[in-house]
């Protein structure tokens, strides 16, 4: 026994042998394959980026652009259906400088999460491909067709006539022994968007009721805000639009019984619309006719009146592998004096200066000086501190800037999940 025992053993031993050199022999040849793969930078913003690495593994990600052979840039936009378009840019780098193109991918309303990202990675796999040609990965790839052939946004026999409805209602309940609030919050809306024309439809409310109690006196605040409002835009060709605008709005805050305006508009694109979601210049000009009626008596002793005015407004957006930029530039100011006027200067950059490192900023500005509806008298100090009435200002602002940089290892393949939403000191 003791004699065949180690002869039985023997092929056992040989086996386990071989396998384990193919298996390291194997391990070598991943290695070397994932060594060779193109580095990838995904500039995506609320992707699921977990998801990405996982199921396309054979590349490699990177934090920073500096470092990639590919940067996919994806951009998104609503669609008139309620879902979501996104624009994959496949840039090439280094090795693949000059090979860039476009994918597209269209989410329905009606899409989970899940099936939204299941779309998102096989366009990317699509995108990837013709980097993948020339590397050995390509030797590991399959190709499958099937046969479904992409038709234009309009070329369904559609029975709601692309007509897309939607209602949301909220309420709010919170309290403590001295002090208790409940809102109701109502918003439905009807769109109809084609690529000839947009139609927007919207209908909604707030209503907010709070209650104080200090010593022996209680002191309630409510806010009410209502607004209905459509808007029409007809697309003439690739730079030009023209629609209108309709609005009726009542508001405590902004002592607004009625407020009705009719403006018709038009509008440039200094660009194609259809670039829209990586760069545009558009230039916009209403012209306003508002019938208002006020709760209050206003500071110019008006309890109703007729006001024309007019808008003209610039916005300039850019998503670009540098960074982002977006600009909005507002002028207004109303006929019959013309000293009654508005400018807003909004806008936001994101730029990458060096590896690592990026400046972002974000804010907002206005000049103020057509509040009309400012109700005559002085506040009480129960509406200045709970903001139940709008005050006088000739000026509002927010702004914030800051840094970001990050360093270490280059690479973002590992994905492990373990652990992910605890919360503890030092770490948010």
């Amino acid at each position: 026994m003791r004699r065949v025992l180690p002869q039985l053993l023997l092929p056992v031993v040989m086996i386990l042998c071989l396998a384990a050199a193919s298996a390291q022999e194997n391990g070598s040849e991943l290695q070397d394959l994932k060594e060779q793969a193109p580095k990838v930078f995904l500039d995506c913003f609320g992707c699921d980026r977990d998801f990405f690495r996982e199921e396309i593994s054979y590349v490699n990600y990177v934090r920073d652009r500096k470092d990639a052979d590919i940067h996919v840039l994806v951009t998104d936009q609503s669609t008139g259906s309620g879902g979501r378009e996104y624009t994959f840019a496949f840039i090439g780098l280094r090795q693949f400088e000059g090979l860039n193109f476009t994918l597209v991918y269209a989410s329905n309303p009606t899409d989970t999460r899940d099936e939204t990202r299941k779309g998102q990675v096989e366009l990317m796999k699509r995108g990837l491909f013709p980097y993948l040609l020339n590397t050995p990965i390509s030797d590991l790839i399959q190709l499958n067709y099937r046969g479904r052939v992409r038709l234009e946004p309009t070329a369904v026999n559609d029975p709601w006539n692309f007509w897309v409805f939607s209602a949301d209602v909220d309420t709010d309940f919170e309290g403590e022994a001295s002090q208790s609030e409940r809102t109701l919050d109502a918003n439905l809306s009807a769109n109809r968007i084609t690529p000839e024309l947009k139609i927007r439809l919207g209908l909604s409310g707030e209503f907010d009721r709070r209650d104080y109690d200090y010593e022996d006196e209680r002191v309630v605040s409510t806010r009410d805000e209502k607004n209905a409002s459509a808007i029409v835009v007809k697309s003439v060709n690739d730079h030009w639009s023209v629609g209108g605008y309709v609005e009726a709005e009542s508001s405590t805050y902004g002592n607004l019984d009625v407020y009705f305006t009719l403006a018709p508009a038009i509008e440039f694109n200094f660009f194609p619309y259809a670039e829209s979601t990586r760069r545009q210049i558009r230039l916009l000009y209403k012209l306003g006719y508002n019938k208002v009626n006020y709760i209050e008596e206003t500071i110019y002793d008006k309890t109703q009146e007729t006001l024309f005015n007019q808008t003209l407004s610039t916005t300039m957006e850019f998503r670009q592998p540098w960074g982002s930029t977006s600009t909005t530039l507002e002028m207004s100011h109303y006929f019959h004096d013309f000293s009654k006027y508005r400018i807003e200067l909004r806008g936001s950059v994101s730029i990458r200066i060096i590896k690592g490192l990026s400046f972002n900023i974000r804010g907002r500005y206005e000049r103020i000086h057509d509040q009309l509806a400012l109700p005559k008298g002085d506040a009480t100090i129960d509406e200045l501190l709970l903001r139940r009435k709008e005050l006088a200002t000739n000026y509002d602002y927010n702004f914030r800037v800051g840094l970001r940089f990050t360093f270490g290892s280059v690479y973002s393949n590992v994905v492990n999940p373990r652990f992910e939403g605890t919360r503890y000191r030092g770490y948010n």
